[in-house]
């Protein structure tokens, strides 16, 4: 398909802070003991897309993912890691590798994606279309990310989010205007000749951009060289293609002149023919040429560009582990009712324990489940709705629910774990209590303490 494909794996964010560490970067942490990096990489290698660049912010977290990368994919992907500097945001990132880049069209995903949605198939969509930037977008879901850092939301307060304001044409294949961020905020402003263009437009606030992305490259390495302002896709390059996808240069006898000159645009506005037809196709995916036309649809005397979109279908899982929240909603999605995106097999019972892990007496591991590999649980103990990582120590009378256990932790007897996330080489004394938590790596939380709503990390050095 000549694509080459850009993953953006980031680095530690602090969003998800202290779930990440020097030694464990946003690519790393895992969903159903996996790292979330490799569900994309997966989906690009199912895809037959095997041309990738990993681009990872910061020195140690590039390291770390390296070795995994390099261990886990070295006969099956031919991938590239590339350490770009940290904090210069996804256009930053881009431009950090943009000497890499040599196909005709790029495709860029980031790194924290968990998804049943096809890479080929919006890829495809680009082609066809010929686009210069084809988006991805798929239902927002229904609890969503969050920045407060509280680890999980009870289903019964849970809303629909509002991520973006989307305009499409009645087609749905065209995006004509998007807003995110503080925008959304913002008066809407529709540009007066795309409306005019395309007829109609259709406003949608149920979608998500995906962060998935295809780019014709030619035109994506002339924005982010002219605009080296711009730091992120989703809220500078995006955004600006579609503002200017009827608005490049005019072409009047041979020689570009702008838009706006005021001769050719009252020659247009006065040409009630060309603009009767317009209108008259609006529904057809060809707006974009009929704007290019001359007088009386002459030969193009105007450049145009196309900005499409791929809507995934309302069956398709797609989230972005871009916050605590949504680190734990993903977990219980993979284990749950998105089991298939797991790639593991789940037994009778729903659940996974693997056959190396020893359960004590009168133990229960519930539906929705996972142990992993050599854990041992003691006696009377009890975990619903939660993964628990490799080579674990758990006591007995222990109860984990709704929570995320990484690897290497012990948990002495009498512990109650409830809505909380606890990384790797954690230890919890006797008769502790969580709910609501994160606990960083290597902390060692103290006999009887009742934690509520806390992150618990070491200081970093």
């Amino acid at each position: 398909m000549d694509f080459q494909v850009v993953v953006l794996a980031g680095g530690t964010s602090k969003k998800l802070v202290p779930l990440v560490s020097k030694e464990v970067p946003k690519a790393l942490l895992p969903v159903a003991n996996r790292p979330v990096i490799s569900y994309v990489l997966e989906l690009l290698e199912f895809s037959n897309l095997k041309d990738i660049i990993v681009a990872v912010e910061g020195k140690e977290a590039h390291d770390c993912v390296e070795h995994w990368i390099v261990e886990a994919y070295i006969d099956r992907l031919r991938i590239q890691v590339e350490r770009v500097p940290d904090d210069v945001g996804t256009a930053g990132a881009l431009r950090a590798v943009a000497h890499l880049l040599t196909a005709k069209d790029i495709l860029v995903v980031s790194g924290d994606i968990v998804s049943d949605v096809s890479p080929g198939a919006v890829a495809a969509a680009h082609r066809r279309h010929d686009a210069v930037v084809t988006t991805m977008l798929c239902s927002a879901p229904v609890s969503g990310p969050s920045d407060s850092g509280s680890s999980v939301t009870k289903d019964k307060a849970k809303k629909p989010g509002h991520y973006n304001r989307i305009g499409l044409d009645p087609t749905k294949q065209f995006l004509l205007y998007i807003a995110t961020g503080a925008e959304l905020e913002k008066d809407m402003r529709i540009q007066k000749n795309i409306l005019c263009a395309v007829g109609q437009m259709e406003i949608r606030s149920d979608l998500m951009d995906a962060h998935l992305y295809a780019f014709k490259r030619s035109v994506l390495q002339e924005v982010l060289n002219q605009k080296d302002k711009f730091q992120s896709l989703k809220q500078d390059v995006l955004p600006y293609l579609v503002r200017t996808q009827l608005a490049s240069e005019v072409v009047l006898n041979g020689v570009p002149q702008p838009e706006e000159n005021g001769n050719e645009k009252a020659s247009y506005q006065n040409n009630q023919e060309m603009l009767s037809q317009i209108l008259a196709n609006s529904s057809t995916a060809s707006f974009h040429e009929l704007y290019a036309l001359g007088p009386k649809c002459s030969h193009p005397v105007r450049r145009t560009h196309k900005c499409c979109v791929y809507i995934a279908s309302n069956s398709k899982y797609c989230m972005r582990l871009n916050s605590i929240q949504a680190f734990n909603d993903i977990n219980r999605d993979v284990i749950g009712d998105a089991s298939h995106l797991s790639g593991y097999s789940f037994s009778a019972h729903n659940n996974i324990i693997h056959p190396s892990a020893e359960l004590g007496s009168k133990t229960t591991v519930g539906p929705h489940c996972m142990l992993g590999e050599a854990s041992i649980m003691g006696d009377k103990c009890s975990v619903k709705r939660s993964v628990i990582g490799r080579h674990c120590r758990i006591g007995s009378n222990v109860k984990v629910v709704n929570s995320v256990v990484m690897n290497h932790v012990t948990i002495a007897d009498g512990c109650t774990i409830q809505n909380s996330v606890v990384c790797s080489n954690v230890q919890l004394q006797d008769r502790v209590v969580l709910k609501d938590c994160q606990v960083g790596a290597n902390f060692v939380v103290t006999t009887g303490s009742e934690c509520k709503g806390e992150a618990l990390a070491k200081k970093e050095k």
